[in-house]
């Protein structure tokens, strides 16, 4: 019979029996089918931790693949968005603010020409034009312009250097819009601006549809109850009569007056809505304008010399007792109804 080898084949694991030099004449008492296997693992879980980390593996590869093919696509199709019409490109590093407000000034000069002032018109103009333009930038010396109410609109930078200013205006009834291109020369070079190329006039936007808003329902009681307190605060309010106004301000309220700048004229109407002690109500108040010359009868009625305005105002009463007080007044805001 063969003798089995003493020798140790692999590494010992912690945790097995001593190897000893002398066979062990028990294992061969027993048929091989039965005999005790040594030094052998399975590896049923082994098998299933492999397919495991196979699995993880596999899916950080999925992830970062689709996130390297991802990331370019989503750069260039941002970079080849529409930018909205009303927002200033940001990111470009273009000084926003203060090209607005030089294209702003220059829309100043621009505008505003007849053949009187030729020659003014052409010095101002030269404040903002490149080396080379048209000193009337393609004006012929005829006819007549006018512009007021000009703000910045608008601004739509291409990079750190070229922007497009939307400067809005009024000329007669029309509303309308000039667009300057304008270049920057870089805060290492200054920091200056010049007008780049040819304005362009265009027709403002039209006013926008405002839809409805339901009224709130009204109280008529308490619109009864507080429409003399509010001819009282409103004459006072307008007069500057510190101690009469303060007979209708809230304990602790404190509301400046025009101080006789307007006189008041009526409350046209007043909305008191369905509520507590405390309120939001809206006035519409007339107020008497000076006329532009001072009347020749010192004691002559305001109202019957000067101009009638309407104003809306939002106020916040309180109720103390039997009457009502004023705690903060400020503009009605939009219109209801």
């Amino acid at each position: 019979m063969a003798r089995r080898s003493t020798v140790q084949h692999g590494p010992r694991i912690a945790g097995d029996p001593e190897l000893s030099a002398r066979p062990e004449l028990s294992d061969y008492d027993l048929p091989p089918s039965r005999r005790p296997r040594r030094g052998r693992w399975s590896g049923g879980g082994g098998r299933w931790l492999v397919w495991m980390g196979r699995a993880i593996l596999w899916a950080l590869i999925v992830v970062i693949v689709v996130n390297g093919v991802r990331a370019p696509f989503e750069r260039f199709t941002q970079q080849n968005a529409p930018a909205p019409n009303a927002s200033p490109a940001t990111g470009t590093g273009f000084p926003t603010q203060r090209g607005m407000a030089f294209a702003a000034q220059f829309a100043g000069v621009y505008l505003n020409f007849s053949p009187a002032d030729a020659t003014s018109r052409q010095g101002k103009l030269a404040a903002f034009l490149a080396e080379g333009m048209a000193p009337q930038l393609g004006w012929d010396g005829n006819g007549k312009f006018a512009a007021v109410a000009i703000q910045p609109y608008d601004i739509k930078a291409d990079d750190a250097n070229n922007a497009v200013v939307s400067v809005a205006f009024q000329s007669g009834t029309r509303r309308m819009l000039l667009s300057v291109p304008i270049y920057y020369s870089g805060d290492d070079a200054g920091g200056r601006f010049v007008v780049s190329g040819r304005p362009a006039i265009l027709p403002a936007p039209a006013p926008a549809d405002l839809p409805q808003v339901a009224a709130a329902e009204t109280d008529d009681v308490a619109e009864a109850e507080l429409k003399p307190q509010m001819e009282g605060f409103f004459k006072d309010y307008a007069s500057g009569d510190a101690a009469g106004l303060q007979r209708y301000l809230a304990v602790g309220a404190s509301v400046p007056s025009f101080g006789g700048a307007f006189t008041f004229g009526g409350l046209q109407d007043l909305v008191v809505p369905v509520g507590g002690a405390t309120r939001e109500v809206e006035a519409v108040v007339v107020w008497v304008v000076p006329g532009a010359s001072p009347s020749a009868d010192a004691g002559a009625d305001a109202s019957a010399t000067g101009g009638r305005i309407e104003q809306a105002y939002r106020l916040t009463v309180e109720k103390q007792g039997d009457k009502w007080y004023v705690k903060d007044i400020r503009g009605a805001g939009r219109a209801v109804g």
